[in-house]
């Protein structure tokens, strides 16, 4: 037996002033900075640095799209992501400071 459960659609998301041109340097950023990591690899990498490469470029094409004409469906990944590393920064400040290593 086939059990589905539908999703509610996310909302759209807000507008407010200066959030399309903060989208369109979300959507390019985060597929340049994962270019750039591949840069950084001194091991040779073949044919999958290109490859990355090339689909971090269409990922990049795909978000700048829903970034400047289809902005109300754009969720930022900075913010998605941020608010996790922050979130793991926190907790290791406060477990440096609860064994008493830090500042």
């Amino acid at each position: 037996m086939w059990l589905l459960v539908a999703r509610e659609p996310q909302a759209n998301a807000p507008h407010w002033t200066g959030r399309r041109w903060l989208a369109a340097i979300d959507a390019v950023a985060w597929p340049l900075f994962w270019v750039f990591l591949l840069s950084q690899i001194d091991a040779p990498v073949g044919i999958v640095g290109p490859m990355v490469v090339a689909i971090a470029l269409l990922v990049s094409a795909a978000r700048i799209h829903r970034a400047v004409w289809v902005n109300h469906r754009y969720w930022f990944t900075t913010w998605r992501w941020g608010r996790i590393a922050a979130s793991l920064f926190v907790i290791g400040m406060v477990l440096k400071l609860a064994t008493g290593q830090g500042a």
